[in-house]
């Protein structure tokens, strides 16, 4: 199936590092927020699990706009910061890591999942620091037991169509994953990715050098301020 034009989930997640890493995964999602709104394209967050110090534990995003599965499924991968970590008191210099998923959203009709194989559970959304309490549980985390992939869902205002976003992402994962391992059962498919030194497709240095270097194609740049604020047609291009 050709899933090219579709639109794109994003999703983050902090790896090794703590809450370096947590904030390094929040600075990923601006940048990529910033990408998108330099296309044109609309960008919608639509479930932020938040950490220590309002970092980014993971989150989900939806990316709609011309070609943009096409062009941001190359991001897919750990991506290394190395700097001084703001939340060192001796001003150390920290390596932080976090994995970017690139996945093109897939209509519910391309898979069936048997009903009993889900679990949904229903909780109250927050912002940063457990602020703006919902007084109703309308975010929705959907399961898929047998491989334990899950979807979480809180940007919409109901919990009925937090659930059918929650769906149609669980949908896109799991045929995702069906289509990479083609002659696996779905019970196999789950993410292996380490999210640590040594799998990372892209660094970016901020001490003791300003640089940042994909590891795949060689393409480097000095300005990591202007690449971090959405500025990546750079290692775009050079890919394709």
């Amino acid at each position: 199936m050709n899933y090219l034009k579709n639109k794109a989930l994003l999703n983050f997640y902090a790896g090794a590092g703590g809450v370096d890493a947590q904030d390094w995964t929040s600075m990923l999602l601006r940048m990529y927020q910033r990408f998108c709104q330099r296309r044109g394209w609309s960008f919608v967050v639509l479930h932020q699990s938040f950490g220590e110090q309002d970092g980014t534990k993971s989150a989900s995003c939806e990316v709609g706009g011309d070609s943009c599965y096409e062009i941001l499924k190359g991001e897919f991968g750990v991506h290394r910061l190395v700097r001084i970590s703001p939340f060192s008191a001796k001003k150390l210099r920290h390596t932080s890591f976090a994995l970017v998923e690139v996945i093109p959203e897939i209509a519910a009709v391309d898979l069936k999942i048997n009903p009993n194989d889900l679990r949904v559970d229903t909780f109250k959304s927050s912002g940063p620091g457990g602020q703006y309490l919902q007084k109703t549980e309308t975010a929705v985390r959907i399961t898929h037991i047998p491989t334990g992939i899950s979807a979480s869902v809180q940007s919409e205002r109901s919990q009925g169509q937090n659930k059918e976003k929650a769906m149609q992402i669980l949908y896109s994962k799991l045929l995702q994953k069906m289509e990479e391992t083609k002659a696996k059962e779905l019970s196999e498919l789950k993410t292996d990715v380490k999210i640590e030194w040594g799998s990372q497709i892209r660094s970016y240095v901020l001490n003791p050098y300003q640089m940042i270097k994909d590891h795949r194609t060689g393409t480097k740049s000095s300005q990591p301020d202007k690449v971090l604020d959405g500025d990546l047609d750079k290692f775009l291009n050079d890919r394709t």
